[in-house]
Formats: C-alpha cells, sequence, structure tokens
C-alpha cells in the first residue's frame, strides 16, 4: 500500500495486518474516504538509505566504497533514490584486488561510475521495475531488469531482497555488482 510519504506499508489480509498494527475494524465510511482502524500507530521509516543498509550489518564495502567516492552526502540527502545494493559477498566475488584498486583517488572516477549505476532516481518499487523492465541509473546508463525461473535479475545479478524502505529512497539487495557496459 503505498502511503503519502512515498513509503509502502505492507499488509498481510489472512492475519490482518498492515506492517506491525493489527486491524481492528475496516471499512469505515466518511464524506472523503474510508476508514481502516488498527491497533498500534504505523511510523515511517527515518534512517536513510545509507543508514539503513549500514544496519543491515551485510553492505560494509558498498558503505566504504560510497564514502571514497564522495558520494555519502547526496545518498543521504532528501533524494528519493533506488538503490541496487551489492552485498559484501558481492564484493568479494569481484577479481581479487578489484575493489583496492577501485579505492585508489586515480581509479575514484570509475569507482563513483559504478557506484552511480547502482542507484536510479525516484522511489522504485520491485512491482513498478519490473514492469518498467529496465531503468535508467544516475550514471547514465540503463539497467535490464527481468524475472526469469531463477528469479528477478537487474542485468546478470541476482536479486536477493527487495523492496527496503528508508526515509530517502529504497533498497533493492543483488548477489553481484554490475558494471556498466560502456565503461
Amino acid at each position: 500500500l503505498d502511503m503519502f510519504n512515498g513509503q509502502r506499508a505492507d499488509i498481510d489480509a489472512k492475519n490482518g495486518t498492515i506492517d506491525s498494527a493489527k486491524i481492528v475494524k475496516t471499512d469505515i465510511e466518511c464524506s472523503n474516504g474510508v476508514i481502516h482502524v488498527i491497533d498500534t500507530v504505523i511510523l515511517p521509516k527515518t534512517d536513510t538509505l545509507l543508514e539503513t543498509a549500514a544496519s543491515a550489518g551485510s553492505f560494509n564495502t558498498l558503505a566504504a566504497a560510497i564514502e571514497a567516492a564522495g558520494l555519502t552526502d547526496a545518498l543521504n540527502g532528501d533524494g528519493p533514490f533506488t538503490v541496487f545494493a551489492p552485498t559484501d559477498e558481492a564484493f568479494a566475488k569481484l577479481p581479487a584486488g578489484t575493489v583496492e584498486t577501485l579505492l585508489k583517488p586515480e581509479n575514484l572516477d570509475t569507482l563513483k561510475s559504478i557506484l552511480l549505476y547502482h542507484v536510479v532516481e525516484g522511489r522504485v518499487y520491485s512491482d513498478d521495475a519490473l514492469n518498467a523492465k529496465s531503468a535508467k541509473t544516475l550514471q547514465g546508463s540503463k539497467l535490464s531488469i527481468i524475472k526469469s525461473e531463477s528469479g528477478v535479475q537487474v542485468n546478470d545479478a541476482k536479486v536477493l531482497a527487495t523492496d527496503i524502505d528508508a526515509s530517502n529512497g529504497v533498497i533493492h539487495v543483488l548477489d553481484s555488482v554490475i558494471i556498466p557496459t560502456d565503461g
């Protein structure tokens, strides 16, 4: 369910909940809408994309790369952004020495390009991404987003988790680092 602030609340009809709140009563009609009563106040996410990723504990390499590339302020800003976030294990799959090489000052433009290839402007949830089939990144190139028998993929990376809300966007977790084909 899309909320007014752009974030989503998850409805579980089987258990009668919305996010962590139990739905107590439904369909109270008013002159300007409908009210559904819940037993708990639902609070929006207040952590930024980077704070949300940091609290997960599996994006340390991504956080270090974002800091080295000078993108911390941008990704902690208003946004909204969608981040296709490679895990630490995804970075570990790169050839030995790749991350260390990219973190060198002379390679920061390349690092920044790779990182911006993982970011899309706007809050793009998984259903919207699948319907669009592609997304233009802040790096300038497009990502391919497909659903196959093996699951959802962004380019050649498998999507491990989707729709992780943050105050300034949404995160989708990838099992691989995606590299722009044009450099």
